[in-house]
């Protein structure tokens, strides 16, 4: 009886010594796991409140192959010391416990060894695999803060063995054709993917995943694309009075005007309302030639990014947009990069005077600016153009193209059952198209009809 209680304390001890092992097993493979799944930018904002773990996390992430090797080391290491332990010592314990039974007696090492086996890789991958693993994917950067150090001081003691795998396995991978990669690279791609799942989790308002894409979007987006065209702009003279280009400036919803010298082509900068309404407000005489500033001039193909970075740089807010030739097309404006990340703010005025109305007898008033997506919706034409038309994005383009020239006050166009009216120009603009479904002619009747 005492022997038997003798060889059970023997097996007791064994078992908690490889249980000790095997929880090792599960610190190593819970560090190597927090630390790989450990954003970078999560452990930096923790490093920068004073936590000494996570920056020790952020050394070892630097450097993944002397981690890897660490990791590697300790829990080859255990394993070797739980394989020792239940082979040489458990096993034996067990087959001699075994060997008391007549039908098992003959198979008594056979039967501990299997034992064994199936009991240490059972416990091996639920307790040195599967709990861990799951602990530190609940919380990486948590568990890679808190177990860094620990990590760091191993690495410190077994650096000699460390580095040797470590430098084995670079040779390894250069003799393999494998090139270390210098950094993490973070894609477009995966930077949408983190939104999803952010979306996903509730972590998104409903319009921030596409401000986002429209950020990303920025540096392929070329300037021209949200500039305010030229015909679009409002240009003031240089020696223009304070009461002739008031009445410009109070309807227009610009914020910043383009000053000329003796024609549009010379242009000499830029003026903002703030710096007239401030002139204005302190009872100083308004003359433009001393509020104007040397206008910034990007080429038409500088993406957005860049726009917003001379913005920064310069402290404006408005710059003149050129095309190959040098020839100025048009102006973008702070307001213009917002709108093209959180979409376009309307004006007070675009909000009273829609760019297209509709009339109680069914017929259209709209804008000639009005882009030809819009005039497909109202009149049913899909699509306005044909082939062989040349370029436009307009109403008044759409008129250009169809009648060759430009168009006079009052002039009309009949085009697949619709009758386009010019209702007002600007000059050599269309500012106001009538859009009237044209009158059906009446059907013939059939030859032969009963009458």
């Amino acid at each position: 009886m005492q022997c038997c209680l003798v060889v059970f304390m023997g097996i007791a001890t064994e078992i908690l010594i490889i249980l000790i092992l095997l929880a090792a097993n599960g610190l190593f493979a819970m560090a190597e796991l927090a630390l790989v799944s450990a954003r970078k930018s999560n452990l930096r904002q923790r490093a920068e409140k004073g936590e000494h773990g996570a920056r020790a996390a952020l050394q070892l992430a630097e450097n993944p192959t002397r981690f890897l090797a660490t990791v590697q080391f300790g829990i080859t290491l255990v394993g070797v010391l739980a394989g020792a332990f239940g082979g040489a010592t458990l096993s034996e314990e067990i087959a001699a416990l075994l060997a008391g039974i007549p039908l098992l007696a003959e198979y008594a090492d056979a039967v501990a060894i299997a034992i064994v086996v199936a009991g240490i890789t059972f416990v091996s991958l639920i307790l040195g695999e599967l709990i861990p693993k799951r602990i530190a994917l609940a919380n990486p950067e948590g568990i890679a803060s808190t177990l860094a150090l620990p990590l760091d001081r191993l690495l410190r003691i077994a650096s000699p063995l460390v580095d040797l795998l470590a430098g084995t396995t670079d040779l390894a991978l250069r003799w393999a054709g494998f090139r270390p990669i210098p950094g993490a690279h973070v894609s477009e791609e995966e930077i949408r993917g983190l939104v999803q799942e952010g979306v996903e989790a509730g972590v998104f308002a409903t319009a921030e995943p596409a401000m986002v894409e429209s950020v990303l979007a920025l540096d392929r987006t070329p300037v021209r694309q949200i500039m305010t065209p030229r015909a679009q702009l409002i240009f003031l003279r240089v020696d223009e009075p304070h009461e002739a280009f008031w009445h410009k400036i109070v309807v227009s919803a610009h914020s910043a005007f383009p000053v000329y010298e003796e024609n549009r082509d010379n242009i000499v900068g830029l003026v903002s309302v703030k710096a007239i309404y401030a002139n204005l407000a302190a009872g100083i005489e308004i003359r433009l030639k001393d509020l104007v500033t040397p206008p910034i001039v990007l080429p038409s193909v500088q993406p957005v990014s860049q726009v917003l970075e001379s913005f920064r740089r310069t402290g404006r807010h408005a710059a003149l947009v050129a095309d190959e030739f040098g020839g100025i097309i048009g102006m973008v404006t702070l307001v213009d990069v917002l709108e093209a990340i959180v979409g376009e703010v309307p004006s007070p005025e675009d909000r009273l005077r829609p760019r297209a109305r509709q009339r109680p007898d069914g017929s259209w008033l709209a804008d000639g600016l009005l882009e030809v997506e819009e005039v497909e919706k109202l009149t049913g034409l899909r699509p306005l153009r044909e082939d062989g038309d040349g370029e436009y994005e307009t109403l008044a383009g759409f008129l250009f193209c169809r009648l060759g020239r430009v168009p006079a006050e009052g002039e009309h166009l009949l085009w697949k059952g619709w009758r386009f009216e010019v209702i007002d120009m600007d000059r050599h603009r269309v500012d106001k198209v009538l859009l009237t479904p044209a009158p059906q002619p009446p059907t013939t009747p059939a030859a032969g009809a009963a009458h």
